[in-house]
């Protein structure tokens, strides 16, 4: 062994080590921890700043209704629901599916929801998440660069 060696890892190699121990810890926590969130209504504003999503994904027992607020000056028609001015209606799920709403608020005039079993442990979970992270991401908003 060279002088000085105590089977340690050279310094260079521990930023690599704390990133690929933090990496793994948090996959690891993304496909093991239970499912939560603050409320199981997915919030979509109709007639607001922002476009009404194509897409709706919900999960049973996690996530489950979609709660229609219209923001809006006129009413709007989702499915075979109106949601007039100023008004919220809450539209609960129970299970597996994939719907097609007809929405007055979304350019094609359809909103597709698909209602998905919570995933188990695992794989599973971990798509669920990055699957949802995909999604938001997809649907934020967008703001226009302040003029100079």
């Amino acid at each position: 062994m060279p002088a000085g060696h105590d089977g340690a890892l050279p310094w260079r190699r521990r930023p690599l080590t704390w990133l690929a121990a933090t990496l793994l810890a948090l996959l690891l926590w993304a496909s093991l921890s239970p499912l939560r969130y603050p409320s199981r209504e997915k919030l979509i504003e109709l007639g607001g700043a922002q476009a009404v999503p194509s897409e709706v994904r919900l999960t049973l027992g996690v996530q489950d209704v979609l709660l229609l607020r219209n923001h809006g000056t006129v009413p709007h028609v989702f499915g075979q629901l109106r949601v007039l001015p100023g008004h919220a209606l809450r539209l609960p799920f129970e299970q597996v599916a994939d719907l097609e709403f007809a929405c007055s608020a979304h350019p094609r005039g359809l909103v597709l929801v698909h209602v998905v079993a919570p995933p188990d442990p695992g794989l599973a979970r971990l798509r669920w998440r990055v699957g949802g992270m995909i999604a938001t991401l997809r649907y934020l908003p967008t703001i226009a660069p302040l003029p100079s």
